[in-house]
């Protein structure tokens, strides 16, 4: 294999192959015009069920399993392998193109708030949940979430990206990103020996945060790679995993925007909680 010598200067000529390379581009803004839909709620999401996505479907339930009725919402599929992230009005809401994108229109003047940790961080404050307001156990949950928003780039753009969707297998950035997801799988698994959640005793955003990435790819959700990564290496992770998935506002959160797996799993729009049952 040729060494590979960059130019002087990057130029766009070429998609850079791979599963997502249709909708990879150097620039940012809208694509097409597109408004978007607006349901009955006062939360209007835009995502799909990747496990950022998932992240605010599972706030929004487990918000709604505790009586907050304002926490009702339209959750609307955005197909990002279609482009749809790329319309006009999804720009409008997320100038970064990037499910989830939530709207809240209980006020006077609307709230867009985008990026899937500011979307928890919002929505826990709003509702006074999940949630510490004791200055050290906050400080503790607001360091995993923004953990997890440091770490899972490394799993996701970077192993689950070289393992299971370029156009090539390549030793070395497979053996790069695998090494680091292992010791982030380790960091947690050593937070987890002495804590029943990841932010202390008590379930919190930071646990809903995480759960999706790192509780899937101990679950064996996550680009096939259980066995590679030895995920049973983890039992405290694997504990956590299991605890968190047993919770119904979990399982009604993950299939919400759902348009693969199981067709039981599946719920490609949510504008009630009836759609769920």
């Amino acid at each position: 294999m040729t060494d590979y010598v960059p130019p002087k200067v990057w130029t766009w000529d070429t998609e850079s192959g791979g599963t997502f390379a249709s909708i990879n581009r150097p620039i940012a803004g809208p694509t097409h015009d597109k408004a978007l839909p607006v349901g009955k709620h006062p939360l209007q999401l835009y995502s799909l069920a990747t496990p950022n996505g998932q992240k605010v479907t599972i706030l929004l339930e487990e918000l709604l399993a505790l009586g907050h009725t304002g926490a009702e919402y339209d959750a609307w599929l955005i197909k990002i392998g279609d482009g749809d992230q790329f319309g006009s009005g999804f720009v409008d809401v997320n100038p970064n193109s990037k499910i989830p994108a939530l709207m809240d229109h209980s006020g006077a003047t609307p709230i867009r708030v985008f990026e899937s940790g500011a979307i928890l961080q919002y929505l826990a404050e709003k509702f006074g949940a999940f949630f510490p307001t004791e200055p050290a156990a906050r400080a503790e949950c607001l360091s995993w979430l923004f953990w997890q928003m440091g770490s899972a780039p490394y799993l996701g753009g970077g192993f689950g990206h070289f393992y299971a969707y370029a156009p090539s297998k390549m030793e070395y950035p497979i053996n790069r990103f695998a090494m680091e997801t292992k010791r982030q799988l380790d960091v947690l698994d050593k937070r987890l020996a002495v804590s029943e959640y990841i932010a202390g005793d008590e379930y919190t955003i930071a646990d809903i945060a995480i759960w999706p990435w790192y509780g899937g790819l101990v679950k064996g959700r996550l680009y096939g790679a259980a066995e590679f990564l030895a995920v049973h290496e983890y039992p405290h992770v694997q504990r956590w995993a299991e605890a968190i998935e047993a919770r119904p506002a979990v399982q009604r959160g993950r299939r919400v925007n759902r348009v693969s797996g199981e067709p039981h799993e599946q719920l490609a729009e949510r504008h009630d909680a009836s759609d769920l049952d």
